[in-house]
């Protein structure tokens, strides 16, 4: 199957560069992906097909970070109005909206969906208890320039936070207490500490491992996907189908395929066997014939 040619599956939809996207866990009816957009309207799609579900209509500003719970009943996202919000996934309504001094670069959800994490150019990461969703949030501080991404690990007793000062940081969530770990975001906020380092052929602007291990995918500036081994760090292939920078790149949850956002304005679901039947791709003696995922209505322009 490696030399089957990669055709990915196009996800149309956003005007503006799409500079984040996260999976949910796989659920009782799949699994979902959530993308962010400098466009303000982030979007709800069926994983493994990339058809669109939903669009969440309510920030007034690019939105850059965005995240599913594992059970894809909650969606958040995080935007240039100052504003993150937690949304009903499956209805579209906003169930709480946290003001922030400054733009908010990153949302999760703990593992229970009981906290809610934010990283802001603000260079305060917040913890809010969405079961007492006015009562202060748990803030911590200690980065010197805007937050990137920050995550809840270690069963949800830690985060783990990178930002523009070139740091990455691990909290203690109980004592609010942190060693600060002056490694590469992009290495660090995956493997902690620095286990192996890669050489790509670009700059890499995202990088995800897969759920077994074995392979990792990164994109970047030169618009292309690579594979790499990750025991070796042989690159295996790389693609090209973006018309842009590559901003973000995520193995799903089941590692059959993984997705891709650029500046292009287009989300793109990649197969990780090439050949497969799997999704909207029907393979017919061997090679892959895509379908085309469903994409959100356009809106009419009605004249005056």
């Amino acid at each position: 199957m490696a030399n089957l040619r990669q055709t990915p599956l196009t996800c149309s939809g956003h005007t503006r560069p799409v500079v984040h996207l996260a999976f949910s866990d796989v659920t009782e009816c799949g699994y979902f992906l959530i993308s962010a957009c400098k466009d303000g309207k982030p979007m709800m799609r069926q994983g493994d097909t990339g058809d669109w579900i939903g669009t969440f209509e309510g920030h007034k500003g690019a939105v850059w970070g965005v995240a599913l719970n594992p059970q894809a009943s909650k969606a958040a996202t995080g935007a240039a109005d100052f504003n993150a919000k937690v949304w009903d996934a499956v209805s579209g309504e906003v169930l709480h909206s946290f003001q922030h001094n400054h733009i908010v670069k990153s949302v999760n959800f703990s593992s229970n969906s009981s906290l809610f994490v934010t990283g802001s150019n603000e260079k305060l990461i917040k913890i809010f208890d969405l079961n007492k969703p006015d009562a202060e949030p748990q803030v911590f501080s200690g980065h010197t320039s805007g937050i990137r991404h920050v995550l809840f690990f270690r069963d949800d007793t830690h985060l783990v936070s990178c930002a523009d000062d070139r740091t990455l940081r691990v909290w203690d969530i109980s004592s609010g207490k942190f060693p600060v770990l002056n490694y590469n975001p992009m290495i660090a906020a995956v493997f902690l500490e620095k286990i192996r380092e890669f050489t790509v052929p670009t700059q890499v602007n995202s990088a995800s491992l897969h759920p077994d291990k074995t392979i990792f995918v990164c994109g970047g500036e030169d618009l292309k996907m690579y594979k790499f081994d990750y025991t070796t760090g042989t690159e295996i292939e790389s693609f090209k189908g973006h018309f842009g920078p590559i901003h973000c790149v995520r193995f799903s949850p089941d590692g059959e395929l993984y997705a891709s956002g650029s500046e292009d304005g287009t989300l793109r679901l990649w197969q990780t066997t090439v050949g497969k039947t799997y999704g909207l791709w029907k393979c017919v003696d061997g090679a892959p014939l895509p379908a085309e995922p469903l994409s959100p209505p356009k809106q009419e322009v009605v004249a005056n």
